[in-house]
């Protein structure tokens, strides 16, 4: 079965740079699996990603050596299980705010004996290779939303649940959730201080840690303090800063910078 790298590199203790992908397009995924991502995830919850679109990107992933990740719409075993039989390596799964959400989630990530996913792995067998219902529960990773105030009561629950990999860092509903704005790279505040309590927890634990990140600095921050997934920013925010960028440099006549284009 094909090796899932990610999980690799968490064992081996080192940090996975994750790309974000919103945009419905092959071409676009293909350029960001082409850009040397460890792993991507396809954001089925927000932006106008679905099944239908988001299967074409998965084989476009799939020409490179990176690994795909979808986070799903909710905690519906439903979208978990097509998006396994599509040839994710793993879910992220939203608004986990229990230990008995948790356990569902994780559950149907995983064949019997150890949970109730149901066997039909269609394109996944077929991207993963030979082996892959034998191997396939310990080949998924699991990671759980951490990003609201009920998920941080009962935090040490949640990391307690069987078959948990890691934990995924939501800032933006986090700060919401604890009375701030949303948004993300948090240096202080509430929003930051409980960033650090969910990175602690999860090491006690033995879970691995992961969260969203807007910048460069920011994320080799947080894999400094610990955190093993970092995901930068997403396929359409570097669309829009890095037109935005060239757009202002080109109207203050400043702009210098070199396209790849070849026409």
């Amino acid at each position: 079965m094909r090796e899932n790298t990610v999980k690799t590199k968490f064992q081996k203790g080192e940090a996975v740079v994750n790309g974000w992908i919103q945009i419905a397009s092959g071409i676009s995924a293909e350029a960001m699996a082409l850009s040397g991502f460890d792993s991507l995830t396809l954001d089925l919850q927000h932006g106008p990603l679905h099944y239908d679109a988001a299967l074409p990107l998965l084989q476009a992933i799939s020409i490179t050596p990176t690994i795909p990740i979808a986070r799903v719409p909710w905690n519906e075993p439903g979208i978990i299980m097509k998006m396994l039989d599509a040839g994710c390596y793993g879910i992220i799964c939203p608004m986990v705010n229990t230990a008995d959400e948790c356990a569902a989630f994780v559950k149907a990530c995983r064949y019997p004996p150890k949970g109730y996913r149901s066997f039909g792995p269609t394109r996944a067998a077929m991207y993963a290779g030979e082996g892959y219902a034998k191997n396939a529960n310990d080949t998924v990773l699991t990671f759980a939303m951490i990003e609201t105030a009920e998920a941080l009561d009962n935090l040490d629950a949640i990391l307690s649940v069987d078959e948990l990999d890691a934990i995924y860092v939501g800032p933006a509903d986090l700060s919401q959730s604890l009375g701030g704005l949303p948004g993300a790279d948090w240096e202080d505040g509430k929003a930051y201080e409980a960033v650090l309590h969910i990175l602690e927890r999860a090491k006690a634990h033995g879970i691995y840690a992961g969260i969203h990140t807007g910048s460069v600095s920011y994320a080799r921050k947080m894999v400094e303090k610990g955190y093993q997934f970092v995901t930068l920013q997403s396929d359409l925010g570097f669309l829009r800063a890095k037109a935005e960028e060239m757009v202002n440099g080109m109207k203050a006549k400043e702009g210098s910078e070199k396209g790849s284009s070849p026409y």
